[in-house]
């Protein structure tokens, strides 16, 4: 096993543990300490994305450019640096009386660090796993371990100070640059394009004529991006069913924790499900699931049947991402990698959930969650079956057409 996989191992796990500080109890911060509402919340979330939209072109082109280069991946760390100062010092107070101005400078903040940056992550662990040969699941399992064992301690912490996540964020980052110091760059005839014979500006016109692009963006729009709509707000409606906010956030910090240890094993396994069923089968599989889970969890009425559902991300989380870069990587140019993933699916995602974010965070002001999660679950039924249509069938790549 290659000194890199375990780097860049641990490097997911250090990345996805400081993002869960940040992120996995974030709607309850905004909600229960700032004291925002559910339709505030929405337009939070809905700015955070719009601010990734503008982030994401920039990443794709670059991380394609530099290939192997950890130059980006610096450039995040030093954003992840500041989470605990900004949010602190800035973000907080700014929130109660420039909400505006609190709202786009923390969505560009935490889009460089996270909601933009996760794309550059897994995209350059992904290369690096084909040229150094070990499996991207299996280095990305540790993402998920890094996850659950920060969630688990998210609900104690921020009961002891609401503010403190967001510090062990910035900790971890400074681990992170550590870590990438003794990163090795994989050398790779094919990871890099040469910048005389691929600009930047021809390279960006040019993925957009992709053919087959359109195909994978049906199925992200109706299904990833409602369902990452869905994710935004889910801990405030989970709290809810406990007699009081503390015990609904320990509890929901204890689950997610639970879930991520689960997500962490499928993504050891979600190689060879993805195998077994088909990439293709793989992603529709994984949408059924999340229709199932929205929906179901708008009817249940008790705290165990809805920690049930949410289980279920542990098993949908590991067959879409593992069936997506074996679909990118069988379906397009290997030039354009980064860019499908982070452009084609990260930011059609965030461009979506920046619309649809106010839109459902007002429908759970009128609605209520539970009816507002039955018709997003229909709806991403709908889409599961256009998709089934639009989506191409699987096909066997060479290994030098598999090359990056």
């Amino acid at each position: 096993m290659s000194s890199n996989y375990r780097l860049l191992s641990v490097i997911f796990f250090v990345y996805f543990m400081a993002w869960s500080f940040s992120f996995s109890l974030f709607p309850i911060w905004l909600s229960q300490e700032v004291g925002l509402n559910s339709a505030k919340v929405g337009v939070i979330f809905s700015i955070n994305s719009i601010m990734a939209l503008l982030v994401m072109p920039c990443y794709g082109i670059f991380q394609d450019r530099l290939g192997l280069q950890k130059t980006l991946l610096y450039f995040i760390a030093f954003f992840m640096m500041l989470i605990g100062p900004f949010v602190s010092y800035v973000y907080a107070p700014l929130l109660q009386t420039q909400f505006y101005l609190a709202a786009i400078l923390g969505g560009g903040i935490f889009s460089c660090a996270f909601l933009a940056g996760v794309g550059v992550i897994e995209s350059y662990i992904d290369k690096q796993s084909r040229i150094t040969y070990f499996e991207f699941g299996k280095a990305r399992m540790w993402g998920s371990l890094g996850w659950a064992a920060a969630s688990y301690f998210a609900g104690l912490s921020y009961n002891l100070a609401p503010n403190l996540n967001y510090w062990l964020s910035s900790i971890a980052a400074l681990c992170l640059i550590g870590l990438l110091v003794f990163v090795k760059v994989a050398k790779s005839n094919h990871g890099r394009v040469p910048s005389q014979a691929f600009s930047s500006t021809r390279q960006f016109k040019s993925f957009f004529k992709t053919t087959g692009l359109w195909r994978l963006s049906v199925f992200v729009i109706g299904v990833s991006c409602i369902y990452a709509v869905f994710d935004q707000q889910f801990a405030i409606y989970y709290t809810s069913f406990f007699d009081t906010p503390e015990q609904g956030r320990e509890f929901f910090g204890y689950l997610t924790s639970a879930q991520v240890m689960l997500e962490a094993a499928a993504l050891y396994l979600a190689v060879k499900w993805v195998n077994y069923l088909g990439v293709k089968n793989s992603l529709l599989l994984s949408g059924v699931l999340m229709a199932v889970r929205i929906y179901c969890s708008g009817i249940v009425n008790d705290s165990i049947s809805i920690s049930v559902f949410k289980l279920l991300h542990a098993i949908e989380l590991p067959l879409m991402l593992i069936a997506l870069f074996k679909y990118i990587n069988m379906h397009f140019d290997a030039r354009y990698s980064a860019m499908i993933y982070i452009i084609g699916f990260q930011f059609t995602t965030q461009l979506m959930a920046s619309i649809l974010a106010v839109v459902v965070g007002t429908v759970y002001e009128h609605l209520g969650f539970a009816l507002a999660y039955q018709y997003l679950g229909l709806v991403i039924s709908v889409f599961i079956v256009l998709s089934f249509l639009t989506l191409k069938k699987d096909v066997i790549k060479t290994n030098r057409e598999q090359s990056i």
